[in-house]
């Protein structure tokens, strides 16, 4: 591709010396120029603008009669043009470089390295952006190992791109102090609530809508054997236990985070079992409501079931590739997932 000016300039010239002049072949030289500037720097789309004219003027020694000048001040006009476009570009992409530098530093703030084994329980992530040219969106996910288990939290902030990190980013924050200081679950999705009522305050959302989020909270005693869930109005776990597959809903869903002032803070813990062997995946709604051409969502729970007992890398490998081949590459929302498998200890 970024050889094709070139080619471009040799066909041309080739043609122009190898047919009649009336038919002219040698108009078309700015055009290579002109395609130059769309991937080529300044000096070398004006190298190439000098050798088209170059071409054109022994074109005119070889026919008279070709109308040398008046291509040749085409070729002139089209070179600068080109020029200054080729410029223009260059300084758009350092721009988005530089955009896309922060938006990496962004993401290592909200999305943080996570450790791939604690204890005898493995731990992968996806995370895919709906705004690819931004990397991050309003999805979050974070694992701490506290003194009273390994505690991971997994959400999504109303809305996609910039303006859900910094709401997704107060959540996220919230939630590593909180894990560490609060004994009960319950608490944490208080201080979560909080956390993300006072960003709200502070920064209002665009419109009449209001910003909240689904938030699942999930413990595993170090132990094992089991684990606690506290789900805000996320999506259900799915458990792979022993090649069968259970959704894991809660019994009274608790409030959306920012939303317990208004319909109280009444928070569920619910207990399920947790055997060696058995895969969890928690994810967001990206990924259950991702549609093919004909407007079907993902078929996540069927999915799930015809994998093999896998680890979660592998599943999270899977998942990637059979979500962006379903959805044809084309995401309308953020996607996040966590696989986590217990290993025996």
């Amino acid at each position: 591709m970024r050889l094709s000016p070139v080619i471009l300039t040799v066909v041309i010239a080739g043609l122009a010396y190898s047919t009649p002049p009336d038919m002219a072949f040698s108009r078309l030289l700015p055009a290579a120029p002109a395609l130059a500037a769309a991937m080529w720097p300044v000096l070398p789309t004006v190298l190439l603008g000098t050798v088209c004219l170059l071409l054109m003027i022994g074109l005119g020694l070889v026919f008279p009669d070709l109308g040398t000048w008046w291509t040749a001040a085409g070729i002139i006009a089209v070179t600068v043009a080109a020029a200054y476009g080729s410029h223009v570009r260059l300084q758009r992409e350092r721009t988005l470089f530089q955009v896309r530098l922060v938006a990496d530093a962004a993401q290592q703030v909200v999305l943080s390295p996570m450790p791939r084994r604690l204890g005898n329980v493995e731990i992968e992530s996806l995370y895919l952006a709906a705004a690819a040219e931004a990397r991050i969106g309003g999805d979050f996910y974070e694992v701490v190992d506290t003194p009273y288990g390994i505690r991971l939290l997994i959400g999504d902030v109303r809305g996609k791109g910039l303006p859900a990190v910094g709401a997704a980013a107060a959540i996220v924050n919230a939630f590593r102090e909180a894990a560490y200081g609060e004994i009960d679950m319950v608490d944490i999705a208080r201080r979560l609530d909080a956390s993300s009522t006072r960003y709200n305050a502070a920064f209002p959302p665009d419109g009449a809508m209001e910003r909240f989020a689904t938030a699942l909270l999930v413990q595993i005693p170090h132990e094992g054997r089991r684990i606690d869930i506290l789900n805000c109005g996320h999506p259900p776990p799915l458990l792979l236990s022993r090649r069968k597959l259970r959704v894991l809903e809660s019994a009274t869903p608790s409030p959306l985070i920012s939303l317990a002032e208004l319909i109280g803070d009444h928070y569920n813990v619910d207990t399920y079992d947790f055997a060696p062997g058995d895969l969890m995946l928690l994810y967001t709604d990206g990924i259950a409501e991702a549609r093919a051409r004909d407007g079907e969502f993902f078929p996540l729970a069927a999915w799930m079931r015809r994998q093999p007992p896998t680890p979660p890398r592998e599943l999270l490998t899977a998942l990637h590739r059979d979500l962006l081949r379903y959805s044809r590459g084309r995401l309308d929302d953020d996607v996040a997932a966590l696989a986590v498998r217990l290993c025996e200890p």
